[in-house]
């Protein structure tokens, strides 16, 4: 029998407990979920990508089939080589909405058996945003609740360096 293998890419800077969600609810859908974290020079990041690997691979300790790893280069490219054509993506609003679509009609553009496969974001996540999350914790702000309790202690680690 086929495996399913569905692969969850982003930059997780950090990761939220809404991503975590979608991971979870994944799992459940498919045999496997890996969550690919983006190495992107383009953008600045909080945690590097190997600490952002590391913490995911805490994160999923308790949830069969799920695994974490970087990539580089496109993800179309990064999904084939996994032998796979799903990517799973989260959507919290229509401004996600709006910005997920155009990357998966892109993405078949450049892949024409790649399939992107959206799960909504329960409610009470739709608000979080990493960007938000840095900023509260820069700000002295709390976000239990928001992230996972590993994320927000290495959150309040880096930040405190900082």
């Amino acid at each position: 029998m086929k495996k399913t293998v569905a692969i969850y890419p982003g930059s997780f800077d950090p990761p939220t407990i809404g991503h975590l969600n979608i991971v979870q609810r994944g799992a459940q859908i498919f045999d496997q979920v890996v969550v690919a974290v983006s190495q992107s020079t383009s953008k600045k990041y909080l945690f590097s990508t190997d600490e952002r690997v590391a913490i995911w691979k805490k994160l999923l300790q308790g949830i069969p089939g799920a695994s974490a790893e970087s990539f580089g280069g496109l993800l179309v490219d990064y999904v084939e080589k996994k032998g796979t054509n799903i990517i799973l993506r989260g959507l919290r609003n229509v401004t996600d909405f709006e910005y997920e679509i155009q990357m998966a009609i892109t993405n078949r553009a450049l892949k024409p058996k790649i399939e992107t496969v959206f799960i909504m974001t329960e409610g009470t996540y739709s608000h979080l945003a990493a960007s938000l999350i840095k900023e509260i914790v820069m700000m002295g702000g709390k976000v239990k609740g928001m992230v996972p309790p590993l994320v927000e202690k290495e959150l309040q680690k880096k930040l405190r360096n900082k």
